[in-house]
């Protein structure tokens, strides 16, 4: 076995290879979906809306809404990925081989979160891309761009790992997306400004975890924040720990994997 300091090398390239090989098998869905949708977020609300809506904070708004429309997709692909991911191995039983491979739980974890992230970063980029013709994009601190863009996209790896655990049909895989991350995402401060809410509704944003990432995205991007970002960092490092932690804990005892 290749190891390089305890890690299994071969084993965590080969299940991040698969992962990967598998989603090019459906770029349509995995990539072209994305990026279509994307492109008519971006055309709507920021190319034909902006161009009705005064700026925010001194912000273009089409440069204001950019940040959360590539962070939605960002999560969504990593949420996606991992959920389909491990749902299918347990369906298919692939999962139960792995387990008596000589792979750790950890190096499962770790690969199938890495080829989540992989897929986000790629979808990421050609949001980006897209972005660079309407004049959408504007990145003022590029490490904490990247920084933004990898944490979420771990988190939502690590909760599609837990939805792809939990679920038993097709129809509750996609559950948590339809009804909690997608209109989480929608009241996270994705398209308005906090100034434009009234007290109730703004503390149900300011509640929304949601908010924090799109916030710090949109800081990282226009340098324009609403929210504090210490509370958004401790957030971040707090739900990767505390969802690692989880998910390691379910595979050591074998949670709805083995038979």
């Amino acid at each position: 076995m290749n190891k390089i300091s305890g890690l299994n090398k071969i084993g965590l390239y080969t299940l991040v290879r698969r992962e990967i090989e598998r989603i090019l098998r459906i770029s349509i869905q995995t990539f072209a979906a994305p990026l279509i949708s994307a492109t008519l977020f971006i055309f709507i609300f920021g190319y034909v809306l902006g161009s009705r809506i005064d700026e925010i904070a001194g912000v273009p708004y089409m440069q204001f809404v950019f940040p959360g429309i590539l962070l939605m997709n960002i999560l969504s692909s990593a949420f996606e990925h991992t959920a389909s991911a491990v749902f299918f191995g347990r369906w298919i039983k692939s999962i139960e081989e792995m387990l008596v491979a000589p792979f750790s739980y950890i190096e499962m974890i770790l690969g199938y979160v890495l080829s989540a992230v992989i897929r986000a970063l790629l979808i990421g980029i050609g949001i980006l891309i897209i972005g660079l013709f309407f004049g959408a994009v504007a990145i003022s601190n590029a490490p904490l761009f990247l920084l933004y863009a990898v944490s979420v996209a771990i988190i939502f790896a690590l909760v599609g790992i837990l939805v792809g655990l939990w679920a038993k049909s097709f129809e509750q895989l996609g559950l948590l997306n339809v009804f909690v991350i997608m209109p989480l995402s929608f009241l996270g401060g994705m398209f308005y400004s906090l100034e434009f809410l009234n007290e109730t509704v703004r503390a149900i944003t300011i509640a929304n975890p949601i908010f924090y990432f799109i916030d710090g995205m949109r800081y990282a991007t226009v340098g324009y924040s609403e929210s504090n970002l210490m509370i958004g960092a401790i957030l971040i490092i707090g739900l990767i720990l505390t969802l690692g932690i989880l998910v390691m804990h379910l595979f050591k005892i074998g949670w709805r994997i083995r038979a």
